[in-house]
Protein backbone atom coordinates (compact mmCIF):
# COMPACT_ATOMS: atom_id res chain seq x y z
CA UNK A 1 0.00 0.00 0.00
CA UNK A 2 1.44 3.20 -0.92
CA UNK A 3 2.76 5.84 1.97
CA UNK A 4 2.14 8.83 -0.45
CA UNK A 5 -0.81 11.18 0.40
CA UNK A 6 -3.54 10.79 -2.26
CA UNK A 7 -3.66 13.38 -4.90
CA UNK A 8 -6.78 15.18 -6.55
CA UNK A 9 -6.45 15.55 -10.49
CA UNK A 10 -9.10 18.43 -11.27
CA UNK A 11 -9.81 18.42 -15.16
CA UNK A 12 -10.51 15.07 -17.52
CA UNK A 13 -8.87 16.11 -20.50
CA UNK A 14 -5.13 15.28 -21.96
CA UNK A 15 -3.39 17.54 -19.46
CA UNK A 16 -5.23 15.70 -16.27
CA UNK A 17 -5.01 12.62 -17.46
CA UNK A 18 -1.09 12.58 -18.31
CA UNK A 19 -0.45 14.67 -14.79
CA UNK A 20 -3.04 11.53 -13.22
CA UNK A 21 -0.59 8.82 -15.07
CA UNK A 22 2.78 10.33 -14.15
CA UNK A 23 1.80 10.60 -10.43
CA UNK A 24 0.68 6.78 -10.30
CA UNK A 25 3.96 5.88 -11.80
CA UNK A 26 5.32 7.37 -8.65
CA UNK A 27 3.27 5.62 -6.50
CA UNK A 28 0.54 8.56 -5.66
CA UNK A 29 -2.99 7.48 -5.19
CA UNK A 30 -4.90 9.44 -7.51
CA UNK A 31 -8.46 10.09 -8.20
CA UNK A 32 -9.47 12.11 -10.96
CA UNK A 33 -12.27 14.65 -11.32
CA UNK A 34 -13.63 16.82 -14.13
CA UNK A 35 -16.85 18.19 -15.26
CA UNK A 36 -17.28 16.28 -18.68
CA UNK A 37 -15.79 13.13 -19.21
CA UNK A 38 -12.43 12.80 -21.65
CA UNK A 39 -14.51 12.36 -24.82
CA UNK A 40 -16.15 15.63 -24.75
CA UNK A 41 -13.33 18.02 -23.54
CA UNK A 42 -11.80 20.46 -25.58
CA UNK A 43 -8.77 17.71 -25.85
CA UNK A 44 -11.16 15.83 -27.81
CA UNK A 45 -11.51 17.97 -30.52
CA UNK A 46 -8.01 18.76 -30.86
CA UNK A 47 -6.16 17.63 -34.78
CA UNK A 48 -3.35 17.38 -32.16
CA UNK A 49 -0.20 17.43 -34.23
CA UNK A 50 3.21 17.77 -32.47
CA UNK A 51 3.19 21.74 -32.98
CA UNK A 52 4.30 24.47 -29.68
CA UNK A 53 1.23 26.93 -31.32
CA UNK A 54 0.24 29.77 -29.41
CA UNK A 55 1.71 28.83 -26.05
CA UNK A 56 4.07 30.73 -24.18
CA UNK A 57 6.96 31.90 -22.69
CA UNK A 58 8.85 30.26 -25.56
CA UNK A 59 11.45 29.19 -22.88
CA UNK A 60 9.67 26.85 -20.60
CA UNK A 61 7.26 25.93 -23.94
CA UNK A 62 10.21 24.50 -25.73
CA UNK A 63 11.43 22.18 -22.66
CA UNK A 64 7.75 20.73 -22.08
CA UNK A 65 7.50 20.51 -25.91
CA UNK A 66 10.88 18.55 -26.14
CA UNK A 67 10.33 15.95 -23.18
CA UNK A 68 6.80 15.52 -24.59
CA UNK A 69 8.09 15.11 -27.68
CA UNK A 70 10.38 11.94 -27.08
CA UNK A 71 7.74 10.53 -24.85
CA UNK A 72 5.47 10.67 -28.32
CA UNK A 73 8.31 9.19 -29.84
CA UNK A 74 8.19 5.99 -27.13
CA UNK A 75 4.09 6.30 -27.91
CA UNK A 76 4.81 5.36 -31.40
CA UNK A 77 5.71 1.71 -30.70
CA UNK A 78 2.80 1.02 -29.37
CA UNK A 79 0.12 0.14 -32.06
CA UNK A 80 -2.81 0.78 -29.51
CA UNK A 81 -2.03 4.36 -28.46
CA UNK A 82 -2.87 6.57 -31.71
CA UNK A 83 0.15 8.09 -32.60
CA UNK A 84 2.07 8.20 -35.49
CA UNK A 85 5.26 9.35 -37.22
CA UNK A 86 4.02 11.91 -40.15
CA UNK A 87 5.88 14.11 -42.59
CA UNK A 88 5.02 17.24 -43.64
CA UNK A 89 5.53 21.16 -44.20
CA UNK A 90 4.89 24.39 -42.42
CA UNK A 91 4.67 27.54 -45.21
CA UNK A 92 5.43 30.41 -45.27
CA UNK A 93 5.20 33.67 -48.23
CA UNK A 94 8.49 34.53 -47.66
CA UNK A 95 11.75 33.41 -45.79
CA UNK A 96 12.01 32.81 -42.46
CA UNK A 97 14.65 32.43 -39.83
CA UNK A 98 13.86 28.50 -38.61
CA UNK A 99 11.28 28.82 -35.38
CA UNK A 100 12.28 28.53 -31.90
CA UNK A 101 11.37 24.95 -31.12
CA UNK A 102 13.01 23.63 -34.91
CA UNK A 103 15.85 22.82 -32.91
CA UNK A 104 13.81 19.92 -30.54
CA UNK A 105 13.15 18.20 -33.80
CA UNK A 106 15.59 16.00 -35.33
CA UNK A 107 14.73 15.52 -38.77
CA UNK A 108 14.07 19.91 -39.17
CA UNK A 109 15.17 21.35 -41.97
CA UNK A 110 14.29 23.98 -44.99
CA UNK A 111 11.18 22.29 -47.86
CA UNK A 112 12.17 21.68 -51.11
CA UNK A 113 11.10 23.40 -53.99
CA UNK A 114 8.75 20.45 -54.71
CA UNK A 115 7.85 20.17 -51.08
CA UNK A 116 6.21 22.60 -51.40
CA UNK A 117 2.47 23.56 -52.49
CA UNK A 118 1.94 25.71 -55.34
CA UNK A 119 1.87 29.81 -54.45
CA UNK A 120 4.49 28.62 -50.90
CA UNK A 121 7.35 29.51 -52.13
CA UNK A 122 9.15 28.51 -48.72
CA UNK A 123 8.84 26.77 -45.89
CA UNK A 124 10.20 24.07 -43.37
CA UNK A 125 9.65 20.73 -43.74
CA UNK A 126 10.14 17.85 -40.26
CA UNK A 127 8.83 14.35 -39.47
CA UNK A 128 6.61 14.79 -35.74
CA UNK A 129 4.10 12.74 -33.88
CA UNK A 130 0.02 13.46 -34.62
CA UNK A 131 -1.93 12.28 -31.94
CA UNK A 132 -4.96 10.76 -33.08
CA UNK A 133 -7.25 11.94 -30.16
CA UNK A 134 -10.55 9.78 -30.78
CA UNK A 135 -8.06 7.24 -30.30
CA UNK A 136 -5.19 8.35 -27.74
CA UNK A 137 -8.07 9.66 -24.96
CA UNK A 138 -9.28 6.42 -24.36
CA UNK A 139 -5.81 4.69 -24.54
CA UNK A 140 -4.90 7.56 -21.92
CA UNK A 141 -7.71 7.04 -19.84
CA UNK A 142 -7.45 2.98 -19.90
CA UNK A 143 -3.46 3.73 -19.07
CA UNK A 144 -4.72 6.23 -15.87
CA UNK A 145 -6.97 3.35 -14.57
CA UNK A 146 -4.79 0.48 -15.36
CA UNK A 147 -2.52 1.95 -13.14
CA UNK A 148 -5.17 1.77 -10.28
CA UNK A 149 -6.26 5.92 -10.66
CA UNK A 150 -10.17 6.58 -10.22
CA UNK A 151 -12.59 8.84 -12.15
CA UNK A 152 -15.38 10.80 -11.38
CA UNK A 153 -17.15 13.05 -13.71
CA UNK A 154 -18.83 15.39 -11.19
CA UNK A 155 -18.46 19.35 -11.34
CA UNK A 156 -16.63 21.24 -8.39
CA UNK A 157 -17.68 25.00 -7.79
CA UNK A 158 -14.30 25.90 -7.12
CA UNK A 159 -10.72 25.55 -5.01
CA UNK A 160 -11.87 25.48 -1.83
CA UNK A 161 -14.78 22.76 -2.34
CA UNK A 162 -11.46 20.57 -4.13
CA UNK A 163 -9.12 21.78 -0.90
CA UNK A 164 -12.20 19.78 1.39
CA UNK A 165 -11.64 16.25 -0.93
CA UNK A 166 -7.64 16.53 -0.44
CA UNK A 167 -4.48 17.90 0.65
CA UNK A 168 -2.59 17.95 -2.43
CA UNK A 169 -4.93 18.97 -5.82
CA UNK A 170 -3.30 19.31 -9.23
CA UNK A 171 -5.28 22.11 -10.99
CA UNK A 172 -5.89 20.79 -14.66
CA UNK A 173 -9.13 22.65 -15.68
CA UNK A 174 -7.87 24.62 -18.96
CA UNK A 175 -10.16 27.25 -19.39
CA UNK A 176 -11.93 26.51 -16.59
CA UNK A 177 -9.46 27.93 -14.67
CA UNK A 178 -11.17 31.05 -14.89
CA UNK A 179 -14.01 30.13 -12.35
CA UNK A 180 -12.25 27.33 -10.70
CA UNK A 181 -8.85 28.98 -9.90
CA UNK A 182 -9.92 31.73 -10.13
CA UNK A 183 -7.82 33.67 -12.87
CA UNK A 184 -9.06 36.30 -14.64
CA UNK A 185 -6.05 35.94 -17.05
CA UNK A 186 -8.14 33.13 -18.84
CA UNK A 187 -9.80 33.61 -22.55
CA UNK A 188 -10.59 31.50 -24.67
CA UNK A 189 -9.37 31.29 -28.42
CA UNK A 190 -12.32 29.42 -30.64
CA UNK A 191 -11.02 26.99 -33.02
CA UNK A 192 -13.23 25.29 -35.53
CA UNK A 193 -11.95 22.00 -37.18
CA UNK A 194 -13.53 20.35 -40.50
CA UNK A 195 -13.53 16.17 -40.75
CA UNK A 196 -13.20 14.62 -44.04
CA UNK A 197 -12.53 11.27 -46.07
CA UNK A 198 -9.09 9.95 -45.55
CA UNK A 199 -8.64 9.57 -49.34
CA UNK A 200 -4.79 9.72 -50.72
CA UNK A 201 -3.76 12.59 -48.22
CA UNK A 202 -0.40 11.68 -46.64
CA UNK A 203 1.40 14.21 -45.09
CA UNK A 204 0.36 17.59 -42.88
CA UNK A 205 0.30 20.91 -44.28
CA UNK A 206 0.55 24.13 -41.92
CA UNK A 207 -0.04 27.48 -43.24
CA UNK A 208 -0.64 30.44 -40.79
CA UNK A 209 0.26 33.42 -42.91
CA UNK A 210 -2.35 33.07 -45.46
CA UNK A 211 -4.09 36.21 -46.70
CA UNK A 212 -7.77 34.75 -46.20
CA UNK A 213 -6.49 33.27 -42.44
CA UNK A 214 -4.78 30.16 -41.23
CA UNK A 215 -4.86 26.51 -42.29
CA UNK A 216 -4.06 23.10 -41.64
CA UNK A 217 -4.14 19.67 -43.31
CA UNK A 218 -3.48 16.89 -40.76
CA UNK A 219 -4.00 13.53 -41.60
CA UNK A 220 -5.14 10.54 -39.39
CA UNK A 221 -5.61 6.79 -39.55
CA UNK A 222 -9.95 7.16 -41.36
CA UNK A 223 -9.59 11.08 -41.59
CA UNK A 224 -8.19 14.17 -42.29
CA UNK A 225 -8.80 17.22 -40.22
CA UNK A 226 -8.87 20.43 -41.56
CA UNK A 227 -8.51 24.01 -40.16
CA UNK A 228 -9.02 26.23 -39.15
CA UNK A 229 -9.96 29.50 -36.81
CA UNK A 230 -8.27 30.99 -33.40
CA UNK A 231 -10.63 33.66 -32.47
CA UNK A 232 -9.70 35.20 -29.17
CA UNK A 233 -13.02 36.00 -26.98
CA UNK A 234 -14.99 33.64 -28.91
CA UNK A 235 -17.05 31.05 -26.75
CA UNK A 236 -19.75 29.98 -29.73
CA UNK A 237 -19.47 26.51 -29.66
CA UNK A 238 -22.36 25.76 -32.80
CA UNK A 239 -20.19 25.08 -35.74
CA UNK A 240 -20.51 28.11 -38.33
CA UNK A 241 -21.12 27.04 -41.79
CA UNK A 242 -18.92 29.71 -43.53
CA UNK A 243 -16.36 29.38 -41.55
CA UNK A 244 -16.19 25.33 -42.34
CA UNK A 245 -16.42 26.46 -46.35
CA UNK A 246 -13.27 28.62 -45.99
CA UNK A 247 -11.68 26.00 -43.91
CA UNK A 248 -12.21 23.49 -47.06
CA UNK A 249 -11.17 25.80 -49.56
CA UNK A 250 -7.80 27.05 -48.18
CA UNK A 251 -7.01 23.65 -47.48
CA UNK A 252 -7.82 23.08 -51.01
CA UNK A 253 -5.19 25.74 -52.15
CA UNK A 254 -2.87 23.94 -50.06
CA UNK A 255 -3.84 20.29 -50.76
CA UNK A 256 -5.69 19.37 -54.27
CA UNK A 257 -6.54 16.01 -54.04
CA UNK A 258 -8.72 17.31 -51.04
CA UNK A 259 -10.94 18.89 -53.37
CA UNK A 260 -13.30 15.88 -53.74
CA UNK A 261 -13.00 14.30 -50.44
CA UNK A 262 -16.42 13.78 -48.73
CA UNK A 263 -16.79 16.38 -45.70
CA UNK A 264 -17.79 13.75 -42.58
CA UNK A 265 -18.45 16.53 -39.39
CA UNK A 266 -17.65 19.88 -38.19
CA UNK A 267 -16.53 20.55 -34.56
CA UNK A 268 -15.55 23.99 -32.43
CA UNK A 269 -12.91 23.78 -29.39
CA UNK A 270 -12.12 26.78 -27.10
CA UNK A 271 -8.48 26.65 -26.84
CA UNK A 272 -7.42 27.97 -22.97
CA UNK A 273 -5.52 31.05 -23.71
CA UNK A 274 -3.06 32.78 -21.36
CA UNK A 275 -0.26 35.02 -21.72
CA UNK A 276 1.87 32.76 -19.85
CA UNK A 277 1.15 29.02 -19.40
CA UNK A 278 0.80 28.61 -15.36
CA UNK A 279 2.90 25.94 -14.13
CA UNK A 280 3.83 26.27 -10.59
CA UNK A 281 3.08 24.78 -7.11
CA UNK A 282 0.90 26.95 -4.05
CA UNK A 283 0.52 26.70 -0.43
CA UNK A 284 -3.10 28.21 0.26
CA UNK A 285 -2.49 26.60 3.99
CA UNK A 286 0.68 25.23 5.82
CA UNK A 287 -1.49 21.66 4.85
CA UNK A 288 -2.55 22.12 1.78
CA UNK A 289 -0.60 22.08 -1.38
CA UNK A 290 -2.30 22.93 -4.95
CA UNK A 291 -0.35 22.47 -8.37
CA UNK A 292 -1.43 24.45 -11.29
CA UNK A 293 -0.98 23.22 -15.01
CA UNK A 294 -3.09 25.19 -17.19
CA UNK A 295 -3.09 27.98 -19.49
CA UNK A 296 -1.40 25.59 -23.04
CA UNK A 297 -3.15 27.66 -25.73
CA UNK A 298 -3.12 25.42 -28.40
CA UNK A 299 -0.37 23.16 -27.35
CA UNK A 300 -2.14 20.99 -24.82
CA UNK A 301 -0.98 17.85 -26.16
CA UNK A 302 2.17 18.64 -27.21
CA UNK A 303 3.33 19.93 -23.60
CA UNK A 304 1.15 17.85 -21.96
CA UNK A 305 4.14 15.22 -21.01
CA UNK A 306 6.60 17.54 -20.07
CA UNK A 307 4.31 19.53 -17.92
CA UNK A 308 2.96 16.39 -15.94
CA UNK A 309 6.95 15.54 -15.49
CA UNK A 310 6.53 19.28 -13.71
CA UNK A 311 3.78 18.97 -12.11
CA UNK A 312 5.14 15.66 -10.11
CA UNK A 313 8.44 17.18 -9.37
CA UNK A 314 6.49 19.93 -8.03
CA UNK A 315 4.57 17.71 -5.93
CA UNK A 316 7.44 15.59 -4.38
CA UNK A 317 9.01 19.02 -3.67
CA UNK A 318 6.22 20.18 -1.91
CA UNK A 319 5.81 17.37 0.17
CA UNK A 320 9.44 16.88 1.18
CA UNK A 321 9.49 20.88 1.93
CA UNK A 322 11.67 21.79 -0.98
Amino acid sequence: MSTKPPVLVVGCGVSGLSCGVRLLQDGFPVRLMGAEPPEETTSSVAAAIWYPYQSWPRERVLGWARASLAEFHRLCRDETAGVTQVDGVEVFPEPMQSPYWGEAVPEFRPARPEELPEGRPFGFRFLVPVVEMPLYLPWLQRRFLELGGSLEIARLEGMDEALQLADVVVNCTGLGAREFAPDAEMFALRGQVVRVERGAVDRYIIDEHGPDGIAYVVPRSHDVVLGGTSVKGDENLLPDAAESDGIVQRCVALEPRLAEARKLSDAVGLRPGRERVRLEAEHPRPDKMVVHDYGHGGAGVTLSWGCADEVLQLVRSGLNGG
